[in-house]
């Protein structure tokens, strides 16, 4: 196929305010595109060769197990695991804690993630929900000034405000003792290593980096670690962390427990509630109340495949669902076909609909789960479908409901940072994680050689439209919606395909996205993640610029579609299991590589 595309979505919003909050998302540029540092080559042959096959657009190839992740450091950490014996479980706490490290503007034990995991032994499926959570002095005014104005968008991320209570190092150590079997101690020796002995600075975070110099200033402790004398890190610049190597070791040798309580919580609250010009409300008690939840897994559908992941508080599975489900009510289109990106993108556009009226942490708000993506329910949304031109208009649709209840569209924003884990190990378990700080380096505020997080603006900024109360609002210990997605694909049961992304809200396109090429149009994991992307929010498509989909433009306008050319920066990660063995992809427009054996 020559021409290889795709539609995908974002967030569909209907209020004027949302639409003002979407066109301040589009005015922040997506994580720079950059190319593999040379650096890479010589962790490893193993490294070397997955990264000439990436170029190659090749998949990468095993037998017993494999990982792809969005570092080949982290990469080679968790194949030393995975060569030692250890399971998935095992080797994403590698993974993670070097990812913190390398790069900690996407994730790290300052932020909070989702992880699917198919249990070979038992062949059942289940979830952690690691997300963060609003400190017990949140209100849903928390993003309003005092006139009940909505901050701007900046004014809220740079700061404590925006800080929610850390996930990610209670899921590492809970993930370790529920399906671990190496040793935990064990697990952080590449991060520790790395963080003393230093590590190259990668090309695509130096340029990060100098993009985002005002911000990273702004905060003595993060300028002092990001610049040298006053200039942004270079790429190839050696960089050691200190700081976090300590916090590596004492998590390695005490658990999870270092950052809740004791002297790094202390650090993690006082960062928060001391950040000069916008406090958090961030406490120790928050943060010793933490706890990770286990979840049952969202299945929809598809093809003859269940497409698995993580239910509220991700909208990921139910959204990335609906729009499979969809489809599958329409025979397969080719991926070169107008018509098919209509389908694609106005299944995403009715998808997003649902979500921004009734998405959020179902612990505190009641939602029609099992409706959004019933047969039933599917079925008469996708005769909204069938006409040839682009919807006028996607409400959000009826989906069957157990309690009344009446809710606003969302005004909320998450943007195009987060990192995706995915690996299969030697026992047949399958591990897909999606893990994130939020923004590019989340709140700015850093404290022992770690970033916070600004999770707390996936929130909606506003509590009510209209006198009506918005589900996703700020409240009490209350987790803000997501759209992450890690993703396990089933065929009768047993996993067929481990994937997910980062890219903010477009996390749940980008997934969609690559599942439906790699099972309708049969691509390889390799192909699936490098296709060029097309994004619809409202009505209007946003086609990824200098690729083949530049020649869609007049059809699209055509069918009643507005059209832009966008730099649409993905960071897929896939593994296909199949009888032959494992194949695994990276997203070329990231630095991750898939390495197996």
């Amino acid at each position: 196929m020559k021409t290889l595309f795709t539609a995908t979505m974002v967030a569909t919003i209907f209020f004027a305010m949302s639409l003002k909050a979407q066109q301040a998302s589009d005015g922040v540029a997506p994580e720079a595109e950059v190319s593999l540092a040379a650096e890479f080559d010589a962790i490893s042959p193993e490294v070397g060769a997955s990264l000439a096959a990436k170029a190659d657009g090749k998949p990468v190839l095993a037998k017993n197990w494999m990982v792809a992740v969005a570092n080949p450091h982290a990469a080679d950490a968790a194949a030393r695991v995975l060569k030692e014996g250890g399971t998935a479980a095992d080797a994403m706490v590698a993974v993670q804690a070097v990812l913190g490290l390398v790069e900690p503007q996407s994730s790290g034990i300052g932020g909070g993630a989702f992880l699917v995991w198919f249990d070979a032994a038992t062949g059942e499926l289940t979830t952690l929900d690691g997300r963060e959570t609003a400190p017990l002095a949140a209100t849903p005014q928390l993003f309003q000034n005092e006139d009940g104005e909505r901050l701007k968008f900046w004014d809220a991320v740079v700061g404590g405000r925006s800080v929610g209570v850390p996930g990610t190092p209670a899921l590492m150590e809970a993930a370790h003792k529920k399906w671990g079997q190496n040793a935990w101690r064990d697990l952080f020796a590449e991060a520790i290593y790395l963080a003393e002995n230093g590590f190259a600075v990668s090309p695509r975070l130096a340029a990060l980096v100098a993009g985002d110099s005002q911000r990273l200033r702004r905060f003595s402790d993060t300028a002092a670690y990001f610049f040298r004398d006053g200039k942004p890190l270079a790429e190839g610049a050696r960089l050691t962390n200190l700081a976090y190597a300590n916090v590596m070791r004492r998590m390695a040798s005490e658990g999870a427990d270092i950052i809740y309580s004791g002297d790094i919580a202390q650090a993690i609250v006082h960062a928060v509630r001391g950040a000069d010009g916008n406090p958090g409300v961030m406490s120790l008690t928050d943060l010793a109340i933490y706890r990770v939840k286990e979840r049952p897994a969202i299945c929809t559908p598809f093809r003859g495949y269940q497409v698995c992941g993580m239910g509220p508080p991700s909208s990921g599975a139910l959204t990335v669902g609906q729009i499979l489900g969809l489809l599958d009510q329409f025979p397969v289109g080719p991926p070169d076909d107008p018509q098919t990106l209509r389908l694609l993108g106005d299944a995403s556009r009715l998808a997003f609909s649902d979500r921004g009226r009734y998405m959020a942490d179902s612990d505190f708000v009641p939602m029609p789960t099992k409706g959004l993506v019933s047969a039933d329910y599917l079925r008469d949304r996708a005769r909204l479908l069938t006409g040839p031109n682009a919807l006028t208009e996607t409400l959000p649709g009826n989906p069957e409901y157990a309690h009344a209840s009446l809710w606003a569209d969302d005004v909320s924003l998450e943007l195009p940072s987060t990192s995706h884990i995915s690996i299969v190990d030697s026992y047949g378990n399958a591990l897909s994680m999606t893990t994130t700080i939020e923004n590019g380096f989340g709140s700015r505020l850093m404290t022992n050689g770690f970033l916070l997080n600004n999770e707390l603006t996936d929130f909606s900024f506003s509590s009510h439209s209209e006198g009506v109360p918005i589900a996703n609002r700020v409240e009490p210990g209350k987790r803000p919606r997501s759209s992450m997605s890690p993703t396990i694909v089933l065929k009768d049961g047993l996993p067929n395909l481990v994937i997910g992304s980062p890219g903010g809200s477009r996390i749940i396109g980008y997934v969609a996205q690559a599942i439906i090429a790699h099972i309708d149009w049969g691509m390889d994991v390799q192909t699936a993640v490098s296709i060029p992307h097309a994004v619809n929010r409202f009505g209007s498509f946003d086609l990824e610029k200098g690729t083949s989909l530049e020649n869609m433009v007049e059809p699209l306008e055509s069918l009643g579609y507005k059209v832009k050319l966008r730099s649409l920066n993905s960071g897929l990660h896939a593994i296909s299991v199949t009888e032959n063995g494992l194949s695994g992809g990276a997203d070329p427009r990231r630095e991750g590589i898939a390495l197996g054996q």
